[in-house]
């Protein structure tokens, strides 16, 4: 465990960026662009970049041989290249130049996304991922309330320096994760991996000098797809609101942008606090049971946000929205792994992510469609259906299949 609290600062620093990324850029972008929809669609450019990368990352990840090991020189390159083009979002001369740093600064997080979140089962013994996954998302967490924040006020005292910081600490994660993380030392499934790839390579009909390509068609088992396409709707509703929740405060609440953005806190405070018992809840009750509790628990709450009438109760709301959410996020990750092999572990990781940048690319600029056509209002209505539909996935499954993958607590 004491592994996984340091992999912990990877998901910090992932977590923390893209926050501030999300609560801040709007405002940015609302200087040139008047379009609701619009600034959803540039909101989603990073989407578009894991859409093709992240699952291609993590599949050669799989097969990667270096001396760094499978994941790590993915960070080494990434993460170095994220922080300075975080830093330089703020410093902006145009739209031109802020898509430009946004697009490349996007680019940069996708190279190492993936293999940052593969490490963690590759440390993990399987019996323990949901309770490693609540700890990494603790720290994630923590980097997302510090981004909401300490982040708000600093926006507030100057826009450039929560993205300055975001840099800085990213720099710092990287050090942290490089220094203590080896993968040939701390890798539980490294026996198992490499008699996999040696078992591949004998049935091959030309002997290979790197592992066997992983299809990511034949991990599509009924159970998968379902499970992914429950990720999908609620990741629909979830990116939806992470996005457009800043505007919404500011345009239909009449909140200032700084006490937008510090609602967010509540929301993060309640997941952070609730990530690691949803991870030991998930090992002893099962992984989909705590998902389901959390979808309907979200429904809900995102349905009653809309009546909401004063600041108190929407704050409220958001803290017992972030206790479900955790329910949700800390178990699904580890159950699309354990419905595979350990060899197949950044592949799986990679379609996880996916099916969330599918997600991300098309609810806010469709929610953004929604609000240009109607009002602020339709927002948490849409992100409750949305999960509803997700919920109809989860009970699509294949019953046997997800017996068997709970087997693994």
């Amino acid at each position: 465990m004491k592994k996984v609290w340091l992999l912990g600062f990877g998901f910090f620093s992932i977590s923390i960026t893209w926050s501030l990324y999300n609560a801040f850029v709007p405002f940015f972008l609302e200087k040139y662009v008047n379009s609701v929809a619009l600034i959803s669609f540039m909101m989603t450019i990073d989407n578009y970049f894991a859409l093709f990368l992240q699952p291609w990352i993590g599949n050669r990840s799989d097969r990667t041989v270096s001396r760094y090991g499978r994941r790590m020189p993915y960070l080494l390159i990434g993460m170095p290249l994220a922080a300075v083009l975080t830093m330089l979002i703020p410093y902006h001369s145009g739209l031109f130049t802020l898509l430009l740093f946004m697009m490349l600064m996007n680019l940069a997080m996708s190279l190492y996304r993936s293999p940052t979140v593969a490490l963690m089962p590759d440390i993990t013994p399987e019996p323990q991922r949901t309770k490693a996954n609540g700890l990494v998302n603790f720290m994630g967490g923590i980097g997302s309330i510090l981004a909401f924040g300490a982040g708000s006020m600093l926006y507030d005292a100057n826009p450039a320096l929560p993205f300055l910081v975001a840099g800085l600490i990213t720099l710092l994660c990287l050090l942290i994760v490089a220094r203590f993380i080896r993968e040939d030392r701390d890798g539980v499934n490294t026996d198992t991996v490499r008699s996999g790839l040696q078992e591949q390579q004998r049935n091959a009909v030309v002997p290979q000098l790197k592992p066997a390509r992983i299809s990511l068609l034949k991990q599509l088992d009924r159970t998968t797809f379902w499970l992914l396409a429950a990720i999908f709707f609620w990741f629909v509703a979830y990116q939806g609101v992470e996005t457009l929740f800043t505007l919404y405060g500011k345009h239909h609440l009449g909140l200032s942008e700084k006490a937008a953005s510090f609602s967010l806190t509540f929301f993060s405070l309640a997941f952070v606090a609730f990530a690691i018992p949803s991870g030991w809840l998930g090992g002893r009750f099962g992984k989909k049971k705590m998902i389901i509790t959390g979808v309907i628990g979200l429904t809900a709450v995102f349905a009653l946000v809309g009546f909401a009438e004063n600041l108190l109760m929407l704050r409220g709301l958001l803290l017992t929205g972030g206790i479900f959410w955790a329910c949700i996020n800390i178990n699904s990750y580890p159950y699309v792994v354990a419905t595979g092999t350990e060899e197949s572990i950044g592949t799986r990781t990679g379609m996880y992510y996916l099916v969330s940048s599918l997600a991300a690319i098309s609810s806010p600029p469709v929610l953004g469609l929604l609000i240009d056509l109607t009002d602020y209002s339709v927002l948490f209505y849409a992100a409750a259906g949305s999960m509803a539909v997700a919920l109809l996935c989860l009970f699509m499954m294949d019953g046997q299949r997800t017996v068997t993958a709970e087997r693994a607590d």
